[in-house]
């Protein structure tokens, strides 16, 4: 699990970076073109980091099941939910 915390704050520390980056190309008026897909790409960063996150929940959920069948049932609706959200 530490690694994977690592790798999922590494990628959101680089899509800050992207982001800022983002800023200075519109504080110097670049084109609209190369700001969208500097855009599209932290969108794209985003949503490979969000499905780690899920991943690492579903793993979680289903490697340490609880013993009461209705808790675990309500865990795994958390999960599909965070995924439908997505």
């Amino acid at each position: 699990m530490r690694t994977e915390k690592k790798d999922i704050l590494n990628r959101l520390k680089r899509a800050e970076g992207q982001l800022r980056g983002i800023q200075k190309m519109i504080e110097d008026e670049q084109e609209c073109i190369d700001i969208v897909t500097q855009l599209t790409a932290v969108r794209s960063s985003i949503n490979r980091t969000l499905g780690l996150v899920i991943g690492n929940k579903i793993n979680q959920v289903m490697e340490n099941p609880v013993d009461n069948p209705e808790e675990q049932e309500a865990k795994i609706q958390q999960v599909l939910d965070m995924i439908v959200k997505k």
